[in-house]
């Protein structure tokens, strides 16, 4: 780069830059002032107001140094190129405990909560050694040592209250790896492979969602059959349900099952005498109002 560089032998010694030499201004590409701008832009949808100023002041000190061509592509891609709804939780009821998190993530720090759970609605209190905060389909998760359990484990952020820092510090084992981990976690239960027939009438329904399905064949009546995968039978009983009179589960049969004693509930709960033995159970004989999606690996905690 021909940039002159001063040095001195010895055990003191060194390198410097010549005196009155200077580094030349930082240049960008307009492909990468874009990237920046959009780096800084997902940094504030996805943290809310927890890194809002540091992205909004990164991205002014940026448009500052550079030329008029890449700002231009910069308030171009503010009109045109948008990022949102990346967060099903609210960011700004979620920012405390994310911030107490992040610091108890970057201090080493154990915390103290109240965890809601499907298993504990009413909540139990653990302590937790975070390791780290993980995104992932729109909710924040912690990833770390449950004291209660004796094993790690993944916390949903918004399902829990009266989070303290303590002042017990620990260690992350040096092999943990939380790409890794993540990336078994999701992947350790093998997937639920679910078959639905949309009505001929609904046939446009289900190309609409196309994307979603890994099978889309047309029947010769104009009726559309499709699959899809499930972390269990919950989760793929509430996506036929969510399709209402437009789709009928033709397998698994245990999804089958399922949604005829939710559909069997609904009227039961509509019926203006609900009947709470003629609720859908789950597994564990408790009465099963709702099934989250989030929840479905092996190691988040329930």
């Amino acid at each position: 780069m021909g940039v002159p560089v001063y040095a001195e032998r010895g055990p003191y010694g060194g390198f410097s830059l010549v005196r009155g030499y200077k580094l030349p201004p930082l240049v960008f590409t307009p492909e990468e002032a874009v990237a920046v701008s959009l780096g800084t832009s997902l940094v504030y949808e996805m943290w809310g107001q927890l890194y809002r100023e540091a992205a909004q002041g990164a991205l002014a000190k940026l448009e500052n140094v550079l030329p008029d061509e890449q700002r231009h592509e910069i308030a171009w891609v503010r009109r045109a190129l948008v990022a949102t709804g990346m967060n099903c939780a609210d960011m700004q009821a979620l920012a405390p405990s994310l911030e107490k998190l992040r610091r108890a993530v970057r201090e080493n720090r154990r915390v103290s909560m109240i965890y809601q759970s499907g298993a504990k609605p009413q909540g139990e209190q653990r302590e937790l050694d975070p390791y780290a905060l993980v995104h992932r389909w729109g909710w924040w998760y912690a990833v770390g040592w449950c004291h209660l359990r004796e094993a790690l484990r993944t916390f949903r952020v918004d399902r829990i209250s009266e989070l303290a820092l303590t002042d017990q510090g620990f260690s992350i084992p040096a092999d943990f790896d939380i790409r890794q981990y993540v990336a078994q976690e999701w992947q350790e239960s093998p997937p639920l492979q679910v078959r639905l027939r949309f009505a001929p009438q609904f046939a446009a329904l289900a190309q609409y969602t196309r994307g979603y399905w890994q099978t889309f064949a047309e029947q010769a009546d104009g009726a559309v059959e499709v699959t899809f995968s499930a972390p269990e039978a919950n989760a793929a009983a509430s996506t036929a349900l969510a399709y209402g009179l437009a789709v009928t589960v033709l397998e698994p049969p245990a999804v089958r099952q399922l949604v005829k004693e939710w559909a069997q509930a609904a009227v039961e709960l509509y019926s203006g005498n609900p009947n709470p033995d003629k609720l859908p159970k789950d597994r564990e004989n408790k009465e099963l109002w709702y099934t989250d999606l989030t929840d479905s690996t092996e190691n988040a905690d329930f």
